[in-house]
C-alpha cells in the first residue's frame, strides 16, 4: 500500500489525465523511482490505486525493458540487438561485456555495479550499434566506448 506522501505524488501525475489510467506509464515510473524495480506487490498496489486489473499492469511491467522486476546494477547497460545494431556489431558488443564483466543479458554482477540487458529498437539507429547506459544514450560502440563506460563507473 502507498503512503500519503506517495498517493499525493501519484496525485500529482494522474491529474494530468482525462482518466486516472491512462498514466499507468509515468505511474510505474514514479514507482520504480523509490526503490529500483517494480515489485509484484507494487503491480498490485498501483492496479488498485488506478482501478486496472493487475494482469493489466504486469503485462506493461513485462513489455517495457525500462521497467525492472529485478534490481538492475547502478549501471545498466541496455544493447540494442535489433536490425540497425545487429549489422553493425550488437552481438559482438553484448559478447565483449559478457567478457569483460563475466555477466549475461539479464544478470547483474556479485557486486551490483553492472547488469547486462539486450533489448529491441531503442530509436537511435544513427548511431548504431548503441545502448542505454542508464538513461544515456551511447552509440558508435566500440570495445574502447565499453572500457572507458566500465572504467568509469567502477
Amino acid at each position: 500500500m502507498f503512503t500519503t506522501d506517495e498517493i499525493q505524488k501519484l496525485d500529482k501525475i494522474t491529474h494530468k489525465y482525462d482518466r486516472k489510467q491512462a498514466a499507468l506509464l509515468p505511474v510505474l515510473h514514479c514507482v520504480q523511482e523509490k526503490d529500483g524495480l517494480i515489485t509484484p506487490q507494487a503491480e498490485k498496489d498501483v492496479a488498485e490505486y488506478l482501478g486496472i486489473p493487475v494482469v493489466h499492469v504486469h503485462e506493461v511491467v513485462c513489455f517495457y525493458h525500462l521497467l525492472h522486476q529485478k534490481k538492475p546494477g547502478k549501471c545498466h547497460f541496455s544493447v540494442c540487438q535489433t536490425t540497425a545494431c545487429a549489422l553493425r556489431g550488437a552481438e559482438d558488443i553484448i559478447g565483449y561485456i559478457r567478457q569483460k564483466l563475466n555477466i549475461s543479458p539479464g544478470e547483474t554482477t556479485p557486486d551490483g555495479k553492472f547488469s547486462l540487458e539486450a533489448v529491441e529498437c531503442l530509436g537511435a539507429c544513427e548511431i548504431a550499434p548503441m545502448m542505454q547506459c542508464n538513461n544515456e544514450y551511447k552509440g558508435f560502440l566500440d570495445k574502447k566506448t565499453i572500457d572507458a563506460l566500465i572504467e568509469g563507473n567502477s
